[in-house]
């Protein structure tokens, strides 16, 4: 992979990396071609990257269907994919991790505290090994999105990020590797949380601000589902991950995580 960067470098081209625990999507598509309008070559990491993973969390089962991603990446025009094996990137004796100490606290921090130390090593790890100059970033994710964004310019790191349509199913439920676990009656619940957000959605748009009185509302909506357990919702800064009293246009997340029985998903709109 070097190798091939540092070639492509040479020719003058930009480099485009769009980093994926693999299992691609129809969102991993929308990315590849957003990074496609911003580089001259699109690189495509897939690593399932235990660091990222806590205990007891489904690392053993995440789906994973190399052959498939490699196709399809190929069949968007990536210049390459980068497939590295877990010793390749963390080898015996491994002992250097990358942590942030401010955006990745609230929400997921709290509920995942190995996730973003894993999801910082392993990605600075590859861009350090790819050199690209934009790194695609689906909208699927914000706090990621706002935790390497600080990461890199606390380390002077010269990469910009771009970020990539949010993408769902027709029935609304967000695009994820994991809703192949669940069943169609967890489905059917799980489509309480589009529901909700489309209702906040709703809600600000009539000229509701307060974060109180949307929490409120959306909550109930995903109260009246017993096979679904909300892990947090919250109204923050989509920068900084802190929690808001009002709405700012243009600034505010209202983010939901959840479990739907033994499956753990996330959902979020911007405002």
């Amino acid at each position: 992979m070097r190798a091939a960067s540092k070639k492509m470098c040479a020719e003058g081209k930009t480099i485009a990396l769009v980093p994926t625990l693999g299992a691609l999507h129809a969102g991993h598509v929308a990315l590849m071609r957003r990074a496609a309008q911003e580089a001259d070559v699109v690189v495509v990491s897939v690593f399932v990257n235990p660091l990222q993973f806590g205990t007891n969390e489904d690392l053993g089962k995440y789906p994973r269907s190399l052959a498939a991603d490699v196709g399809l990446a190929g069949k968007e025009g990536a210049a390459a994919v980068f497939t590295p094996s877990v010793k390749e990137m963390y080898p015996k004796g491994y002992s250097t991790f990358v942590t942030e100490d401010r955006v990745s606290k609230p929400l997921c921090g709290m509920s995942r505290p190995a996730l973003f130390r894993g999801v910082l090593t392993g990605w600075l790890k590859l861009i350090n090994i790819v050199q690209p100059d934009v790194l695609a970033m689906g909208e699927k994710d914000p706090q990621q999105i706002a935790v390497l964004r600080k990461a890199l310019a606390d380390l002077s790191l010269d990469v910009r990020i771009v970020s990539g349509p949010f993408v769902r199913d027709p029935d609304g439920l967000a695009l994820n590797a994991r809703n192949d676990f669940i069943t169609p009656k967890q489905r059917a619940e799980a489509l309480s949380v589009h529901r909700a957000l489309v209702l906040a959605e709703g809600m600000v748009a009539s000229g509701v601000k307060n974060a109180d009185r949307i929490v409120a509302e959306a909550t109930h909506v995903l109260g009246e589902k017993r096979r679904l357990r909300v892990i947090y919702i919250a109204l923050v800064n989509r920068e900084t991950m802190e929690p808001m009293r009002e709405v700012v246009p243009g600034k505010s997340l209202l983010a939901i995580a959840y479990w739907v029985e033994d499956v753990r998903l996330t959902d979020s709109c911007l405002f």
